[in-house]
């Protein structure tokens, strides 16, 4: 089943180190701002918005 992780901006670099140790350094995720915790709602509605523009273009990458 297809799916897509989505990683706050400070765990990035966390992410990418597991990719590499779980052998797949070319996984994509979607990346949005941190911190989510405090973010209003309309700022919530902004990264919902670039989630879904970032897993259709990792969904759909050949």
């Amino acid at each position: 089943m297809p799916a897509v992780a989505v990683m706050t901006t400070r765990f990035v670099s966390a992410a990418e180190l597991m990719c590499r140790v779980l052998g797949m350094a070319n996984y994509g995720f979607a990346v949005i701002d941190h911190p989510i915790s405090s973010a209003s709602d309309e700022r919530l509605a902004e990264y919902a918005r670039s989630t879904i523009e970032q897993a259709r273009a990792l969904l759909l990458r050949p």
